[in-house]
């Protein structure tokens, strides 16, 4: 994975852990600086949601979201935190009670946990 224009939108969590681990492959870090914070944030991503998604999982995720009426950020930050309660919903979807129905995001944490892995716990 390449970054091609850094200034064209926001990356996941999930693409920065491609493109680190990607790093991490070739060690061509001209510092040593450069390599230990490709390992630190790859190591902490890896524990993350992140660290069990792929590209095929990401993709399906953002097909069963598109019933629903979210914004770009909004979808970024459902598949950055993965969450599991209408709690975390009601923090990550802006104006959620005004929007969704109790039946509307009971159906998109379904989608979160049917279709992105759950990160291992320690």
């Amino acid at each position: 994975m390449e970054v091609v224009d850094d200034q064209a939108a926001m990356l996941s969590n999930y693409e920065v852990y491609s493109i680190l681990k990607d790093a991490k492959q070739s060690k061509k870090h001209s510092h040593q600086n450069v390599a230990t914070i490709v390992y630190e944030t790859s190591s902490y991503l890896e524990k993350t949601p992140c660290g069990k998604q792929s590209e095929e999982a990401v993709t399906k995720f953002l097909q069963a979201l598109r019933e629903f009426k979210l914004t770009k950020l909004e979808k970024l930050q459902l598949l950055n935190h993965r969450p599991t309660s209408q709690v975390e919903l009601h923090f990550l979807i802006a104006e959620s009670e005004e929007r969704f129905g109790d039946e509307e995001l009971q159906k998109i944490l379904e989608i979160v946990e049917s279709t992105l892995d759950a990160p291992d716990s320690e």
